[in-house]
């Protein structure tokens, strides 16, 4: 266990992992977090700035929310972000369905190929002694 300074406020805690902020302030931004999805629902068609002002939080913690899969805009909204591999619009996640589809066929194809076999040897079935 290590003892760190909080991002956020600067204050000395016990860092077990993850992000580096106190648990106080990780506590803050979840009820920011939770304020920011009521404020959502209550306002579907909000700009990102207007949501991030509303709520004192940064557009940049928003885009976090966005990507890391806790906060989705409906389809219909004019709030969306890019995808990380191809640019194109998306609402929640880091990379798009498609974009999303190809990486999982990439890695179904990688654990597919053949792995070649071992070569016989060629006293396979010659008695072995074991050395005491």
């Amino acid at each position: 266990m290590e003892v760190r300074n909080c991002r956020s406020c600067r204050r000395l805690f016990n860092y077990l992992g993850g992000q580096q902020i106190c648990p106080d302030c990780k506590e803050k931004i979840e009820k920011r977090f939770y304020a920011v999805k009521e404020y959502i629902r209550e306002n579907p068609h909000a700009r990102m700035q207007e949501i991030a002002d509303a709520n004192e939080v940064t557009v940049l913690q928003l885009q976090q929310w966005v990507r890391e899969e806790r906060l989705q805009f409906s389809s219909d909204s004019d709030i969306a972000i890019q995808c990380e591999k191809c640019g194109k619009k998306i609402f929640t996640g880091r990379f798009c369905d498609e974009c999303k589809m190809h990486m999982a066929q990439g890695l179904t194809k990688a654990f597919q190929k053949d792995v070649p076999e071992k070569k016989k040897e060629k006293h396979e079935n010659k008695m072995r002694f074991k050395k005491s």
